[in-house]
């Protein structure tokens, strides 16, 4: 899912340079650093997954072994959380889709896994507005409601015929992001909002609820 954002954005980044490239040399230098910038991150992204399929020998195995991992730890950062969402949307902005952050009353110190998970939601959701809308204006929100992180993504653009799938949302993105979200005990919702335009809502639980509290319904609808 990462590998796909990262690309996706460097198609725009790289379309957007190839438009005006003769017209304005300055702006396609900048898109093109944008792409260069953005395909270093999908590589370090895949070194994380090749790592985790063919795991590096272990230290003292080998000057080969020795520089390998000298190059891992290097090239392996930590996974983002919700203290990287400017840079992501800055990001996304540079590829020109519009979009504004709210964020209130998130919790400091969030386990790992929810801070990853809510990243991942934004991530994903944006990458689809990218891929299946355009640019329409979209915003992201991220809140504390009841005892759970809440992460909107709602965008206001129609999907465009020749690029948007049969289902928007049917890919398996936003499938590994339910399976994630239900990994912490939260749910994940994604359909068209009811003045046009698309949202995704994730709600995962950081406080364990009270006594005697009831269940969220599961599976409720986006509204």
């Amino acid at each position: 899912d990462v590998v796909t954002h990262n690309v996706s954005v460097m198609i725009v980044q790289a379309g957007a340079a190839r438009q005006v490239l003769a017209d304005a040399p300055g702006e396609a230098r900048a898109a093109l650093l944008a792409v260069e910038s953005t395909g270093r991150a999908a590589m370090t992204e895949l070194r994380h997954l090749l790592g985790l399929l063919s795991p590096l020998p272990a230290p003292g195995e080998g000057a080969e072994a020795d520089a390998a991992h000298s190059q891992a730890s290097q090239d392996l950062w930590p996974q983002p959380g919700l203290g990287q969402l400017q840079a992501l949307i800055d990001r996304v902005g540079a590829a020109g889709l519009p979009v504004e952050l709210h964020l209130s009353d998130v919790p400091p110190g969030l386990p790992p896994g929810v801070d990853l998970a809510a990243f991942r939601v934004v991530q994903e959701a944006l990458t689809n507005v990218i891929k299946h809308a355009g640019k329409p204006r979209t915003s992201v929100s991220v809140h504390c409601r009841e005892g759970s992180l809440v992460v909107e993504v709602a965008d206001a653009g129609r999907p465009i015929p020749a690029a948007a799938p049969a289902v928007r949302g049917a890919g398996r993105g936003l499938l590994g992001l339910r399976e994630r979200t239900a990994l912490y005990g939260g749910e994940l919702d994604a359909g068209p909002r009811p003045g046009g335009g698309w949202l995704v809502r994730a709600r995962i639980p950081v406080d364990p609820p009270p006594a005697g509290a009831p269940s969220p319904a599961p599976g409720s609808s986006v509204s």
